[in-house]
Protein backbone atom coordinates (compact mmCIF):
# COMPACT_ATOMS: atom_id res chain seq x y z
CA UNK A 1 0.00 0.00 0.00
CA UNK A 2 1.68 3.18 -1.19
CA UNK A 3 1.15 6.65 0.27
CA UNK A 4 -1.38 7.74 -2.37
CA UNK A 5 -3.55 4.66 -1.82
CA UNK A 6 -3.35 5.08 1.93
CA UNK A 7 -4.42 8.72 1.70
CA UNK A 8 -7.31 7.77 -0.61
CA UNK A 9 -8.54 5.35 2.04
CA UNK A 10 -8.34 8.01 4.76
CA UNK A 11 -10.10 10.63 2.62
CA UNK A 12 -13.03 8.35 1.73
CA UNK A 13 -13.34 6.16 4.85
CA UNK A 14 -16.94 7.22 5.60
CA UNK A 15 -18.30 7.02 2.05
CA UNK A 16 -20.57 4.41 0.50
CA UNK A 17 -18.26 1.92 -1.22
CA UNK A 18 -20.63 1.04 -4.07
CA UNK A 19 -21.12 4.72 -4.95
CA UNK A 20 -17.41 5.42 -4.53
CA UNK A 21 -16.59 2.65 -6.99
CA UNK A 22 -18.55 4.52 -9.68
CA UNK A 23 -17.32 8.01 -8.86
CA UNK A 24 -13.64 7.42 -7.99
CA UNK A 25 -11.35 9.25 -10.37
CA UNK A 26 -8.65 7.26 -12.09
CA UNK A 27 -5.24 7.84 -10.65
CA UNK A 28 -2.19 5.81 -11.65
CA UNK A 29 -0.82 6.10 -8.10
CA UNK A 30 -3.96 4.81 -6.39
CA UNK A 31 -4.86 1.12 -6.37
CA UNK A 32 -8.62 1.77 -6.40
CA UNK A 33 -9.89 -1.86 -6.11
CA UNK A 34 -7.59 -2.47 -3.14
CA UNK A 35 -8.57 0.85 -1.57
CA UNK A 36 -12.28 0.08 -1.90
CA UNK A 37 -11.78 -3.31 -0.27
CA UNK A 38 -9.88 -1.69 2.59
CA UNK A 39 -12.54 1.00 3.09
CA UNK A 40 -15.31 -1.61 3.25
CA UNK A 41 -13.33 -3.79 5.67
CA UNK A 42 -12.40 -0.84 7.88
CA UNK A 43 -16.01 0.31 8.08
CA UNK A 44 -16.96 -3.15 9.33
CA UNK A 45 -14.05 -3.18 11.80
CA UNK A 46 -14.64 0.31 13.22
CA UNK A 47 -16.58 -0.92 16.26
CA UNK A 48 -15.31 -4.50 16.29
CA UNK A 49 -11.58 -3.75 16.15
CA UNK A 50 -11.15 -0.08 17.11
CA UNK A 51 -7.39 -0.25 17.79
CA UNK A 52 -6.75 -1.90 14.42
CA UNK A 53 -9.08 0.57 12.71
CA UNK A 54 -7.14 3.49 14.17
CA UNK A 55 -3.80 2.07 12.95
CA UNK A 56 -3.39 3.37 9.39
CA UNK A 57 -0.71 0.84 8.44
CA UNK A 58 -2.92 -2.17 9.20
CA UNK A 59 -4.03 -4.05 6.09
CA UNK A 60 -7.39 -5.81 6.29
CA UNK A 61 -8.01 -9.09 4.42
CA UNK A 62 -11.17 -9.97 2.47
CA UNK A 63 -14.51 -9.02 4.04
CA UNK A 64 -15.39 -12.61 5.03
CA UNK A 65 -12.24 -12.86 7.18
CA UNK A 66 -13.09 -9.61 8.95
CA UNK A 67 -16.64 -10.81 9.62
CA UNK A 68 -15.43 -14.13 11.03
CA UNK A 69 -12.67 -12.68 13.19
CA UNK A 70 -12.96 -12.16 16.94
CA UNK A 71 -13.60 -8.69 18.27
CA UNK A 72 -11.02 -7.00 20.45
CA UNK A 73 -13.22 -7.63 23.49
CA UNK A 74 -13.56 -11.37 22.92
CA UNK A 75 -9.91 -11.78 21.91
CA UNK A 76 -8.77 -10.01 25.05
CA UNK A 77 -11.07 -12.21 27.14
CA UNK A 78 -9.29 -15.31 25.84
CA UNK A 79 -6.03 -14.04 27.28
CA UNK A 80 -7.58 -14.36 30.74
CA UNK A 81 -8.18 -18.07 30.13
CA UNK A 82 -4.74 -19.01 28.85
CA UNK A 83 -1.33 -17.40 28.86
CA UNK A 84 -0.33 -16.01 32.21
CA UNK A 85 0.46 -18.90 34.50
CA UNK A 86 0.03 -21.43 31.69
CA UNK A 87 0.86 -24.93 32.92
CA UNK A 88 1.75 -23.41 36.27
CA UNK A 89 4.64 -21.38 34.88
CA UNK A 90 5.52 -17.77 35.53
CA UNK A 91 4.98 -15.29 32.72
CA UNK A 92 8.71 -14.67 32.21
CA UNK A 93 9.43 -18.36 31.53
CA UNK A 94 9.67 -19.58 27.94
CA UNK A 95 6.19 -20.57 26.79
CA UNK A 96 4.84 -21.39 23.35
CA UNK A 97 1.37 -20.94 21.88
CA UNK A 98 0.31 -22.72 18.69
CA UNK A 99 -2.59 -21.14 16.78
CA UNK A 100 -3.56 -23.74 14.19
CA UNK A 101 -6.19 -21.63 12.39
CA UNK A 102 -4.65 -18.17 12.25
CA UNK A 103 -7.07 -16.47 9.85
CA UNK A 104 -7.02 -12.70 10.17
CA UNK A 105 -4.79 -13.05 13.24
CA UNK A 106 -6.78 -11.07 15.82
CA UNK A 107 -6.81 -13.86 18.42
CA UNK A 108 -3.16 -14.63 17.64
CA UNK A 109 -2.16 -11.02 18.18
CA UNK A 110 -3.78 -10.77 21.60
CA UNK A 111 -2.83 -14.24 22.86
CA UNK A 112 0.78 -13.84 21.73
CA UNK A 113 1.28 -11.08 24.27
CA UNK A 114 1.13 -13.60 27.13
CA UNK A 115 3.55 -16.09 25.54
CA UNK A 116 7.24 -15.79 24.80
CA UNK A 117 6.71 -17.49 21.39
CA UNK A 118 3.67 -17.91 19.17
CA UNK A 119 3.27 -19.97 16.01
CA UNK A 120 0.57 -18.77 13.60
CA UNK A 121 -0.54 -21.46 11.12
CA UNK A 122 -2.72 -20.64 8.12
CA UNK A 123 -3.08 -22.47 4.79
CA UNK A 124 -4.18 -19.36 2.86
CA UNK A 125 -0.98 -17.71 1.60
CA UNK A 126 -2.58 -14.27 1.19
CA UNK A 127 -3.79 -14.30 4.79
CA UNK A 128 -0.30 -15.29 5.91
CA UNK A 129 1.26 -12.33 4.13
CA UNK A 130 -1.33 -9.93 5.52
CA UNK A 131 -0.94 -11.30 9.06
CA UNK A 132 2.85 -11.10 8.87
CA UNK A 133 2.62 -7.45 7.83
CA UNK A 134 0.12 -6.59 10.57
CA UNK A 135 2.06 -8.38 13.31
CA UNK A 136 5.09 -6.31 12.35
CA UNK A 137 3.06 -3.08 12.40
CA UNK A 138 1.78 -3.99 15.89
CA UNK A 139 5.29 -4.73 17.12
CA UNK A 140 4.53 -8.42 17.74
CA UNK A 141 7.89 -9.86 16.78
CA UNK A 142 7.48 -13.09 18.78
CA UNK A 143 5.08 -14.58 16.20
CA UNK A 144 6.30 -17.06 13.58
CA UNK A 145 4.00 -17.24 10.54
CA UNK A 146 3.64 -20.68 8.93
CA UNK A 147 1.81 -21.13 5.63
CA UNK A 148 0.66 -24.72 6.18
CA UNK A 149 -2.32 -27.01 6.67
CA UNK A 150 -3.33 -27.26 10.34
CA UNK A 151 -3.57 -31.06 10.42
CA UNK A 152 -0.24 -31.55 8.65
CA UNK A 153 1.51 -29.04 10.89
CA UNK A 154 0.05 -30.63 14.03
CA UNK A 155 1.49 -34.01 13.05
CA UNK A 156 5.05 -32.73 12.76
CA UNK A 157 5.13 -30.16 15.57
CA UNK A 158 6.68 -30.75 18.95
CA UNK A 159 4.79 -30.31 22.22
CA UNK A 160 3.76 -26.76 23.12
CA UNK A 161 2.28 -25.10 26.19
CA UNK A 162 -1.07 -24.28 24.61
CA UNK A 163 -2.95 -24.89 21.37
CA UNK A 164 -5.68 -22.55 20.14
CA UNK A 165 -7.95 -23.65 17.30
CA UNK A 166 -10.94 -22.00 15.65
CA UNK A 167 -12.12 -24.34 12.87
CA UNK A 168 -13.80 -22.89 9.78
CA UNK A 169 -17.58 -23.05 10.16
CA UNK A 170 -18.74 -22.96 6.54
CA UNK A 171 -19.26 -25.89 4.18
CA UNK A 172 -18.20 -26.09 0.53
CA UNK A 173 -21.31 -24.09 -0.49
CA UNK A 174 -20.54 -21.34 2.01
CA UNK A 175 -23.37 -22.34 4.35
CA UNK A 176 -22.76 -21.87 8.08
CA UNK A 177 -22.28 -25.05 10.13
CA UNK A 178 -21.75 -25.65 13.85
CA UNK A 179 -21.11 -29.34 14.58
CA UNK A 180 -17.48 -30.39 15.05
CA UNK A 181 -17.75 -33.03 12.33
CA UNK A 182 -18.88 -30.42 9.78
CA UNK A 183 -16.09 -27.92 10.50
CA UNK A 184 -12.64 -27.69 8.92
CA UNK A 185 -10.56 -29.17 10.39
CA UNK A 186 -12.73 -31.78 12.10
CA UNK A 187 -11.90 -31.35 15.79
CA UNK A 188 -13.02 -34.87 16.68
CA UNK A 189 -10.58 -36.43 14.22
CA UNK A 190 -7.55 -34.52 15.50
CA UNK A 191 -8.56 -34.43 19.19
CA UNK A 192 -6.11 -37.18 20.28
CA UNK A 193 -3.25 -35.35 18.57
CA UNK A 194 -4.25 -32.04 20.16
CA UNK A 195 -4.18 -33.52 23.65
CA UNK A 196 -0.93 -35.32 22.90
CA UNK A 197 0.86 -32.15 21.79
CA UNK A 198 -0.33 -29.85 24.60
CA UNK A 199 -1.64 -29.96 28.16
CA UNK A 200 -3.95 -27.03 27.41
CA UNK A 201 -6.22 -26.69 24.37
CA UNK A 202 -8.66 -23.82 23.76
CA UNK A 203 -11.33 -24.43 21.11
CA UNK A 204 -13.48 -21.62 19.75
CA UNK A 205 -16.81 -22.70 18.27
CA UNK A 206 -20.08 -21.33 16.95
CA UNK A 207 -22.57 -20.05 19.55
CA UNK A 208 -25.10 -22.35 17.86
CA UNK A 209 -23.27 -25.49 19.00
CA UNK A 210 -25.11 -27.68 21.52
CA UNK A 211 -23.07 -27.50 24.73
CA UNK A 212 -24.17 -30.85 26.18
CA UNK A 213 -23.41 -32.69 22.95
CA UNK A 214 -20.03 -30.98 22.67
CA UNK A 215 -19.03 -32.06 26.18
CA UNK A 216 -19.92 -35.66 25.31
CA UNK A 217 -17.83 -35.55 22.13
CA UNK A 218 -14.81 -33.81 23.59
CA UNK A 219 -12.50 -35.19 26.23
CA UNK A 220 -10.99 -33.43 29.23
CA UNK A 221 -13.28 -30.37 29.18
CA UNK A 222 -12.31 -28.25 32.19
CA UNK A 223 -14.26 -25.08 31.40
CA UNK A 224 -16.92 -23.85 28.98
CA UNK A 225 -17.21 -20.11 28.38
CA UNK A 226 -20.27 -18.60 26.69
CA UNK A 227 -19.23 -15.15 25.44
CA UNK A 228 -21.76 -12.48 24.47
CA UNK A 229 -21.27 -8.86 23.42
CA UNK A 230 -24.14 -6.44 24.03
CA UNK A 231 -26.47 -9.38 24.68
CA UNK A 232 -25.60 -11.25 21.48
CA UNK A 233 -23.83 -14.59 21.80
CA UNK A 234 -20.62 -14.46 19.76
CA UNK A 235 -18.72 -17.66 20.59
CA UNK A 236 -18.37 -20.72 22.78
CA UNK A 237 -14.95 -21.53 24.21
CA UNK A 238 -14.02 -25.02 25.39
CA UNK A 239 -10.92 -25.21 27.58
CA UNK A 240 -9.40 -28.69 27.60
CA UNK A 241 -6.86 -29.81 30.20
CA UNK A 242 -5.14 -33.11 30.95
CA UNK A 243 -6.18 -32.83 34.60
CA UNK A 244 -9.84 -31.86 34.86
CA UNK A 245 -12.51 -31.74 37.58
CA UNK A 246 -15.31 -34.30 37.74
CA UNK A 247 -17.48 -31.98 35.67
CA UNK A 248 -16.67 -28.78 33.76
CA UNK A 249 -17.29 -25.27 35.00
CA UNK A 250 -19.60 -23.11 32.89
CA UNK A 251 -19.04 -19.37 32.69
CA UNK A 252 -21.57 -17.02 31.08
CA UNK A 253 -19.94 -13.69 30.15
CA UNK A 254 -21.68 -10.67 28.65
CA UNK A 255 -20.03 -7.38 27.67
CA UNK A 256 -22.80 -4.75 27.89
CA UNK A 257 -22.42 -1.38 26.23
CA UNK A 258 -20.99 1.22 28.62
CA UNK A 259 -21.47 -1.03 31.66
CA UNK A 260 -19.38 -3.47 33.74
CA UNK A 261 -18.84 -7.01 32.45
CA UNK A 262 -21.47 -9.52 33.60
CA UNK A 263 -20.07 -12.90 34.68
CA UNK A 264 -21.93 -15.93 36.06
CA UNK A 265 -20.08 -19.17 36.93
CA UNK A 266 -21.62 -22.51 37.85
CA UNK A 267 -21.51 -26.29 37.35
CA UNK A 268 -24.23 -28.51 35.96
CA UNK A 269 -24.51 -30.17 39.35
CA UNK A 270 -25.27 -26.78 40.93
CA UNK A 271 -27.98 -26.20 38.32
CA UNK A 272 -29.49 -29.65 38.92
CA UNK A 273 -29.65 -29.11 42.70
CA UNK A 274 -30.82 -25.50 42.63
CA UNK A 275 -34.10 -24.71 44.40
CA UNK A 276 -36.39 -22.68 42.15
CA UNK A 277 -39.59 -21.01 43.36
CA UNK A 278 -42.47 -20.31 40.98
CA UNK A 279 -44.77 -17.30 41.03
CA UNK A 280 -48.55 -17.64 40.91
CA UNK A 281 -48.76 -14.34 39.01
CA UNK A 282 -46.27 -11.78 37.67
CA UNK A 283 -45.08 -9.49 40.44
CA UNK A 284 -43.88 -5.88 40.28
CA UNK A 285 -40.64 -6.52 38.38
CA UNK A 286 -39.89 -8.76 35.39
CA UNK A 287 -36.41 -10.08 34.52
CA UNK A 288 -35.05 -11.41 31.23
CA UNK A 289 -31.57 -13.03 31.51
CA UNK A 290 -28.84 -11.99 29.08
CA UNK A 291 -28.12 -14.19 26.07
CA UNK A 292 -25.01 -15.79 27.61
CA UNK A 293 -26.93 -16.93 30.69
CA UNK A 294 -29.69 -18.44 28.58
CA UNK A 295 -27.23 -20.27 26.33
CA UNK A 296 -25.31 -21.62 29.33
CA UNK A 297 -28.55 -23.01 30.78
CA UNK A 298 -28.46 -21.70 34.36
CA UNK A 299 -32.26 -21.60 34.45
CA UNK A 300 -32.94 -22.62 38.09
CA UNK A 301 -29.75 -21.08 39.46
CA UNK A 302 -30.77 -17.65 38.15
CA UNK A 303 -33.82 -17.76 40.40
CA UNK A 304 -31.89 -19.07 43.38
CA UNK A 305 -28.88 -16.74 43.25
CA UNK A 306 -30.85 -13.56 42.55
CA UNK A 307 -33.73 -14.48 44.93
CA UNK A 308 -36.32 -14.41 42.15
CA UNK A 309 -39.37 -16.47 41.23
CA UNK A 310 -39.72 -18.15 37.85
CA UNK A 311 -42.92 -17.75 35.85
CA UNK A 312 -42.81 -21.24 34.26
CA UNK A 313 -40.22 -24.04 33.94
CA UNK A 314 -39.92 -23.37 30.20
CA UNK A 315 -40.44 -19.59 30.03
CA UNK A 316 -37.08 -18.44 31.51
CA UNK A 317 -38.65 -15.20 32.72
CA UNK A 318 -38.39 -14.21 36.38
CA UNK A 319 -40.24 -11.88 38.72
CA UNK A 320 -40.07 -10.25 42.17
CA UNK A 321 -41.81 -7.68 44.35
CA UNK A 322 -38.55 -5.92 45.27
CA UNK A 323 -36.04 -4.75 42.67
CA UNK A 324 -32.91 -6.85 42.09
CA UNK A 325 -30.38 -4.18 41.09
CA UNK A 326 -27.52 -6.52 40.14
CA UNK A 327 -29.46 -8.80 37.80
CA UNK A 328 -27.56 -9.84 34.69
CA UNK A 329 -29.99 -9.03 31.92
CA UNK A 330 -32.89 -6.73 31.14
CA UNK A 331 -35.17 -5.52 33.94
CA UNK A 332 -38.74 -4.23 33.53
CA UNK A 333 -41.46 -2.83 35.74
CA UNK A 334 -44.76 -4.59 35.13
CA UNK A 335 -47.50 -2.00 34.65
CA UNK A 336 -50.43 -4.23 33.69
CA UNK A 337 -51.26 -7.90 33.00
CA UNK A 338 -53.78 -9.16 30.47
CA UNK A 339 -55.31 -12.63 30.45
CA UNK A 340 -57.19 -11.85 27.23
CA UNK A 341 -56.02 -10.33 23.97
CA UNK A 342 -57.99 -7.11 24.50
CA UNK A 343 -55.09 -4.76 25.04
CA UNK A 344 -55.24 -0.99 24.84
CA UNK A 345 -51.75 -0.52 23.40
CA UNK A 346 -51.07 1.15 20.06
CA UNK A 347 -47.28 0.70 19.87
CA UNK A 348 -44.96 -1.73 21.66
CA UNK A 349 -41.91 -3.95 21.47
CA UNK A 350 -43.38 -7.46 21.52
CA UNK A 351 -41.56 -10.55 22.82
CA UNK A 352 -42.92 -14.08 23.19
CA UNK A 353 -41.54 -16.68 25.61
CA UNK A 354 -43.15 -20.14 25.81
CA UNK A 355 -46.22 -18.87 23.97
CA UNK A 356 -48.11 -20.54 21.08
CA UNK A 357 -47.93 -17.55 18.72
CA UNK A 358 -45.09 -15.60 17.18
CA UNK A 359 -44.45 -11.95 17.93
CA UNK A 360 -45.33 -11.01 14.36
CA UNK A 361 -48.68 -12.85 14.51
CA UNK A 362 -49.54 -11.13 17.78
CA UNK A 363 -48.60 -7.75 16.37
CA UNK A 364 -50.84 -8.31 13.37
CA UNK A 365 -53.81 -9.62 15.40
CA UNK A 366 -53.58 -6.88 18.03
CA UNK A 367 -52.88 -4.18 15.41
CA UNK A 368 -49.92 -2.85 17.39
CA UNK A 369 -47.16 -0.84 15.73
CA UNK A 370 -43.55 -1.83 16.39
CA UNK A 371 -41.18 0.13 18.65
CA UNK A 372 -41.70 2.79 21.26
CA UNK A 373 -41.11 2.70 25.01
CA UNK A 374 -43.71 0.04 25.88
CA UNK A 375 -42.65 -3.63 26.10
CA UNK A 376 -45.21 -6.38 25.78
CA UNK A 377 -44.25 -9.89 26.94
CA UNK A 378 -46.49 -12.82 26.01
CA UNK A 379 -45.82 -15.97 28.01
CA UNK A 380 -47.27 -18.92 29.93
CA UNK A 381 -47.60 -18.98 33.72
CA UNK A 382 -46.89 -21.92 36.02
CA UNK A 383 -50.54 -23.09 36.03
CA UNK A 384 -50.78 -22.97 32.22
CA UNK A 385 -52.54 -19.62 31.86
CA UNK A 386 -51.51 -17.45 28.93
CA UNK A 387 -50.68 -13.92 29.88
CA UNK A 388 -49.43 -10.69 28.31
CA UNK A 389 -47.56 -8.16 30.41
CA UNK A 390 -47.29 -4.48 29.60
CA UNK A 391 -43.90 -3.34 30.90
CA UNK A 392 -41.57 -0.38 31.16
CA UNK A 393 -37.84 -0.99 30.80
CA UNK A 394 -35.70 0.16 33.73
Amino acid sequence: MNAATGQFIIDHINEDVSKLALSAKRNAEVDVPFALQQIKARQHARAKLPAWYETAEIVFPAQISVEQSSSEQTALYKTTLIGKGIAGRARNDKTTLLDLTGGMGVDTAFLSQTFSKTIYVERNADLCETAKHNFSVLGLHNINVENADAVDFLKKTETVDCIFIDPARRDVRGKKVAAFADCEPNILEILPALLQKSETVLIKTSPMLDISQAVKELRNVAEIHVVAVENECKELLFLLKKDVPSEPKLVAVNFPKNAPVQRFSFTLNEERNAVCRFAENPEKYLYEPNAALLKAGAYKLIAERFSLKKLHPNSHLYTSETLCIDFQGRVFEVEECFLSKKINVKQANIAVRNFPETAENLRRKLKIADGGEVYLFATTLFDGRRVMMKCRKL
